[in-house]
């Protein structure tokens, strides 16, 4: 007996938004009035930790915060420096999160996405910014974080500062091809600021060999530090009653593959031959074609939308996460669901199979909607799936913790700071 066809939804226009114009002026915040220190610090002593990068969104964000509120609980002083146009509530609630742990304040300036003469005038304010902080690390993150870390770190250098320069690309520009023109000068950049590196650490092994591969071995030390979630989002968050059986959360973009989610949910409908129901949470700058996406497939009423949240409040959304990206590092939302007990459905890209596990089942083949169908299909019909598929609880927390995380970040410090003060 053949399964009545699933009949799409009538299609009806949802209302979105448009996303506030933010000021582009410098806005500096100190937490505390911290004095610099009369003295160099001491090998054990606390250090002054600034961490620069672009857009206050997603992963990088989130490693930052991390890693700043653990190096704060430990007595040292950090701050951080990033983009004052990108963002928005979600992420102004995250920065009052962390502004207790800032001593050294937060310096946000426009920074722009691509290379262009605004990026003199940031490179110039930031200098000016960082260099009354007297830090003992700069610690950049993605493109333009990196390359403002490293420069600005070089003149201090120059001038007798002992700073630690250190570089982690969080995939970044490790994304261009370099087949093309364009990536072959953003990777012979990369390659070009090696000489103003102390030390390159990479979230995932995957993101070392992309690096190797397409900029070259590295000549500077090169250490890789797993991405890592905080004790408390070990805890199991179960679905409600009311729960959705997919989630999407994450930026609005097509490298994150919402449109793959958008198809391979209508795949999945068909080979169980009945509607499925969704939930796409984030922002970003594709929200309307999605939002198109899913009134032309039919699929208006069973795949809702919602502005970013706090991840554990999403899970809690739906039974499965799913995440198909395109292209990825070592991404938090698939570390966060899986510490939370939520089982996660994802593409074999980046550093996925080294959260997973290599032969995982929960691996759908990249940019393939009918291979994530199918695996969705399977988690949705199969008994004990999730239970089957899923990491080893305990391992995986030895693993990846932000307490080990931060641990090992901060050995790696010590270390940069002792080799420049020598």
């Amino acid at each position: 007996m053949q399964p009545d066809p699933v009949q799409p939804d009538p299609i009806q226009p949802e209302p979105v938004q448009p996303e506030p114009v933010r000021p582009e002026p410098i806005q500096s915040k100190p937490a505390s009035q911290t004095p610099l220190p009369a003295e160099p610090r001491t090998q054990g002593g606390p250090l002054r930790i600034i961490h620069c990068f672009r857009s206050p969104v997603g992963g990088i964000f989130r490693h930052v915060r991390d890693l700043a509120a653990a190096h704060a609980a430990e007595g040292h002083q950090v701050g951080i420096l990033c983009d004052s146009t990108t963002g928005g509530p979600h992420e102004e609630r995250l920065f009052e999160e962390i502004h207790p742990h800032l001593a050294l304040g937060l310096v946000r300036l426009p920074i722009r996405r691509s290379i262009g003469p605004s990026d003199a005038k940031a490179l110039w304010t930031s200098y000016k910014e960082l260099r009354q902080l007297a830090p003992d690390i700069l610690h950049g993150h993605g493109a333009k974080g990196g390359a403002l870390a490293r420069m600005i770190g070089t003149v201090l250098r120059v001038n007798g500062s002992p700073v630690a320069r250190l570089y982690s690309p969080h995939g970044g520009s490790l994304h261009f091809d370099r087949r093309t023109w364009k990536g072959k000068g953003i990777l012979a950049l990369e390659r070009f600021q090696e000489q103003a590196t102390d030390a390159l650490v990479f979230v995932c092994n995957y993101e070392r060999a992309t690096y190797e591969a397409k900029v070259g071995r590295p000549q500077p030390l090169a250490e890789t530090i797993y991405n890592g979630v905080e004790d408390g989002e070990f805890l199991p968050v179960e679905p409600a009653p009311d729960a959705v059986d997919f989630l999407y959360i994450g930026m609005l973009r097509d490298m994150k593959g919402p449109d793959i989610f958008i198809d391979a949910l209508g795949r999945t409908e068909r080979l169980a031959g009945r509607p499925l129901s969704a939930m796409m949470i984030g922002d970003g700058p594709q929200q309307q074609d999605y939002l198109r996406m899913k009134l032309q497939r039919g699929l208006g009423r069973r795949i809702g939308m919602q502005p970013a949240m706090p991840a554990r409040a999403a899970f809690a959304s739906a039974r499965f996460v799913v995440v198909p990206s395109r292209a990825e590092s070592m991404p938090y939302i698939v570390l966060e669901a899986v510490a939370a007990g939520r089982p996660v459905i994802a593409a074999r890209v980046g550093g996925m199979p080294e959260i997973l596990g290599i032969d995982s089942a929960a691996l759908a083949e990249p940019n393939d909607a009918q291979s994530l169908a199918n695996i969705m299909h399977r988690a949705l019909t199969e008994e004990g799936w999730a239970r089957r598929t899923m990491p080893e609880p305990e391992r995986f927390k030895a693993t990846f913790s932000s307490a080990t995380m931060a641990a090992a970040m901060m050995r790696l410090y010590r270390r940069l700071v002792a080799d420049a003060k020598s």
